[in-house]
């Protein structure tokens, strides 16, 4: 039989502990937090809704992880430290295994980061997990989809389209062996935050994002906010897919590999721009962060984004970004 607690017994239970940041810790009205003097404090927020960003059958221990990770990747594309996080939390019920391995997923990428919770909220109803997390920058050093700048190189940290990859086979779209699907579906259930190399491009980097909707249409935003435009070439990005290399995925069709990596969404990698004269600088500060970085593209005075295929001819765009509400 399935354990039941109520609401606050859940809270004592798997989500109080010490905190170091916050004077007051869980369980008052408000959360107090301070940044460290010459920070701003960064602040962003992600909800995860069943049936909507995750399945019903996803491992607990996992969805705790990505839930924070999804909103650590935001810090990462500002160029944040990760500080604490609030979690508000609807559940069907207050199913014990449930909530321990959810707990344990979530603690541990939150300790890994050294980012406390500090508060939130529990509810009964449909799954839906929100977090909102806090980090701190130097004032005026954080990076932001506003400083694209023409010329600059455009990078992805990382793998792309994976994620998109293991939820088509999930959803029955086509076929993947077994080990290729393990694989993908690690970077669709367990993303990694690119936390360390967001901050290590500060002072490098122009701008970034965190690829959250597809490549192209995350990109996209950088170019409104930066009044540029890009090209980019598709052999580069086809690199990005680390299933593509499996020698049987050749029976699924490079348009729909492409789609993957260019408008899968899910990634959780960072898309960032910076000068040629930084490349050097870029390539040594992923090796310390022992994260890969790919080169796929450039920004450019011509407003729109422009993607070349192999042949250097241009492509039709047929890859729109995600939006929840399209």
């Amino acid at each position: 039989m399935k354990q039941s607690l109520g609401e606050f017994e859940l809270i004592r239970r798997y989500f109080q502990r010490p905190v170091q940041r916050s004077p007051l810790g869980v369980g008052d009205d408000c959360a107090l937090l301070a940044p460290a003097p010459g920070m701003q404090l960064a602040v962003s927020s992600d909800m995860l809704v069943q049936g909507r960003h995750f399945l019903p059958d996803v491992d607990p221990r996992l969805l705790g992880h990505k839930a924070l990770a999804v909103n650590l990747s935001d810090l990462a594309a500002c160029g944040a430290r990760p500080l604490a996080f609030t979690l508000a939390l609807a559940l069907p019920r207050a199913d014990a295994a449930w909530c321990q391995a959810f707990s344990t997923g979530l603690f541990e990428l939150a300790e890994a980061h050294n980012c406390e919770l500090i508060g939130g909220d529990t509810t009964q109803g449909t799954l839906n997990i929100c977090i909102t997390v806090f980090g701190e920058v130097p004032s005026g050093r954080a990076l932001l989809r506003s400083g694209a700048q023409v010329g600059d190189d455009i990078w992805v940290s990382g793998n792309l389209g994976d994620a998109r990859l293991a939820l088509d086979v999930l959803l029955r779209q086509h076929m993947l062996p077994a080990p290729v699907l393990a694989q993908a579906r690690q970077r669709l259930e367990a993303p990694t935050p690119r936390v360390a190399l967001g901050q290590a491009l500060r002072g490098i980097a122009n701008s970034a994002i965190d690829v959250s909707d597809g490549l192209l249409g995350d990109l996209g935003h950088i170019l409104h906010a930066s009044g540029v435009g890009a090209s980019i070439d598709i052999s580069a990005t086809r690199k990005l897919l680390r299933a593509g290399s499996h020698p049987l995925m050749s029976a699924i069709a490079t348009s729909r590999l492409d789609a993957c990596t260019l408008a899968g969404g899910d990634d959780y990698e960072l898309c960032f721009t910076a000068p040629v004269a930084q490349r050097a600088n870029v390539e040594a500060t992923a090796r310390a962060c022992q994260t890969p970085v790919t080169r796929i593209g450039s920004i450019e005075a011509l407003p729109g984004l422009r993607v070349f295929g192999p042949d250097g001819q241009l492509m039709p765009q047929r890859w729109p970004g995600f939006d929840h509400f399209a």
